[in-house]
């Protein structure tokens, strides 16, 4: 299903500034997205078509996930995972990580977070999944730098994506089990996100390929081309297609695996962020537009 430009949405300070992920809560309507350049969390309403509010003291804000009415927010510069009402806007709790969080799932029942680290010089990366109530932690070293992570239907297993050795590493929930690693056809796993009706992972890989794996096995199935180096990947069961955005050329990659097919749409260098807003909206977060360019067809 092809894209087309449908308008765009401006964010405060946001002309050639640097975003990292957005997502949509269904429960408020509302889209959040890390604004990583200022340290904030802004929020588009969007039944409105604009910006409502920035949330200040979110330092390098990077992976936003949102659900049923909660956010988490991975703050890369501070080590921190927050819990955020998305009808409030009022921050539950800062949960402490390791050193540069980054990729952030949460449960479909909002009782469990995740957050992959990246680590320093003193501390090797991590998985981190935490209790929102009480506050309880698990963690597990990783072996590679991780990138995105999303959760399975039923939230007993967390996926993540890790660049090298490019593989999808997975974990039983809470307390990160049962870890099984899935090395992959493409190098740099970075990009994902999963059809929970199909039992689909869908892996978008530096090399330039984006690729189908089976949830349950692990093993590699269809392999589709990408014209560089891609970030946000989001599935859309609306539609049951997979979207990718580039950066660098400046690109969003369409795969309906149905179909076998793949469409493209022109976008801003830069413009390598995303966040899906079912049925058919996709938000591309462009420094060049300040803001947001929101694309319909989705």
């Amino acid at each position: 299903m092809a894209l087309t430009v449908r308008g765009t949405i401006a964010i405060p300070d946001g002309l050639n500034s640097d975003f990292d992920h957005g997502a949509f809560d269904p429960k408020t309507r509302r889209v959040f997205i890390a604004h990583t350049a200022r340290g904030r969390l802004e929020v588009v309403d969007h039944d409105a078509g604009r910006h409502i509010a920035t949330l200040e003291g979110f330092t390098e804000a990077a992976g936003v996930v949102a659900h049923n009415g909660h956010v988490l927010v991975t703050n890369r510069g501070a080590a921190g995972l927050a819990w955020v009402d998305a009808a409030t806007l009022k921050t539950h709790r800062v949960f402490a990580t390791a050193p540069r969080p980054n990729g952030v799932a949460i449960t479909t029942d909002a009782k469990l977070g995740v957050a992959a680290c990246i680590g320093d010089d003193a501390r090797e990366p991590e998985l981190q999944a935490f209790d929102l109530a009480s506050g309880q932690q698990w963690r597990v070293k990783l072996p590679g730098r991780p990138r995105w992570c999303v959760v399975s239907a039923d939230n007993s297993r967390v996926y993540l994506a890790i660049r090298d050795p490019s593989m999808v590493l997975t974990a039983r929930l809470p307390d990160l089990s049962e870890v099984k690693h899935w090395p992959l056809s493409s190098g740099g796993a970075h990009g994902m996100d999963i059809d929970h009706a199909g039992n689909r992972l869908y892996v978008a890989c530096d090399d330039g390929a984006l690729v189908e794996v089976d949830a349950v096995t692990g093993k590699s199935l269809r392999q589709w081309s990408l014209d560089g180096g891609p970030d946000a990947t989001f599935f859309n069961p609306s539609s049951g297609c997979v979207h990718v955005a580039i950066g660098k050329p400046g690109l969003v990659h369409t795969v309906d695996p149905r179909a076998n097919t793949v469409t493209k749409i022109v976008t801003p260098v830069g413009a390598g962020t995303t966040a899906l807003v079912p049925p058919d909206r996709l938000y591309v977060l462009s420094p060049s537009h300040g803001g947001v360019l929101e694309l319909g067809g989705a």
